[in-house]
């Protein structure tokens, strides 16, 4: 986990490095730009990327609670919540502009995001929610393979729809999946002890 954080420090650093944006901006490109972008596809990589959206995190709560998972229900709720302070923290003290300010052929497909880039919140959403229900079910290798699957698709989206540059989306997994595993740790050893 301290990998991790330094790992999500220097990707912070990185951000100062002129060749660090260019690479950003070409890996962006590839995949916001690159090949042919049908309207399905469009839709398609939209609705995915909603996955990573604090809301749906919410629905998922809701649908835990009503399953008795109440423990669950409420490391997602109070996760989300406090992940997503984290998250403006970052982007404000970080300040990065969104792709479409350097990269002007940039394609933004959905809604049109004005704040501040780093780290991307829906990447780190998405990490966090499949960090948590690993740490939860320790389920099998293919499901746990579709579950980061997901994730890293809901990633691929925020390039796709021009959200974010590569760099937010991975500080977006590092910070989600610290969160969680820092979230399930604190229950796990602390409030446990309180309760």
């Amino acid at each position: 986990m301290a990998s991790m954080l330094i790992c999500f420090g220097l990707l912070a650093l990185s951000l100062l490095w002129t060749t660090g944006q260019s690479i950003d901006a070409w890996v962006f490109s590839y995949f916001n730009l690159r090949g042919k972008h049908p309207l399905w596809l469009d839709r398609l990589m939209l609705g995915f990327t909603q996955l990573g959206n604090g809301i749906f995190a919410l629905v998922v709560a809701l649908v835990l609670f009503f399953m008795n998972r109440y423990r669950l229900a409420y490391e997602i709720i109070l996760g989300t919540l406090t992940l997503w302070l984290l998250v403006e923290f970052f982007k404000t003290m970080v300040h990065r502009s969104r792709p479409f300010v350097k990269v002007a052929e940039a394609r933004i497909v959905g809604p049109f995001e004005h704040r501040c880039s780093f780290p991307s919140g829906h990447t780190s959403q998405v990490f966090f929610m499949a960090t948590l229900l690993f740490q939860y079910f320790h389920p099998q290798f293919w499901v746990a393979f579709i579950l980061f699957g997901l994730a890293a698709l809901v990633a691929i989206t925020r390039m796709y729809v021009g959200a974010h540059y590569p760099r937010d989306v991975l500080a977006g997994f590092i910070l989600g999946s610290v969160w969680s595993i820092l979230g399930v740790m604190v229950d796990t050893h602390f409030l446990t002890a309180i309760r």
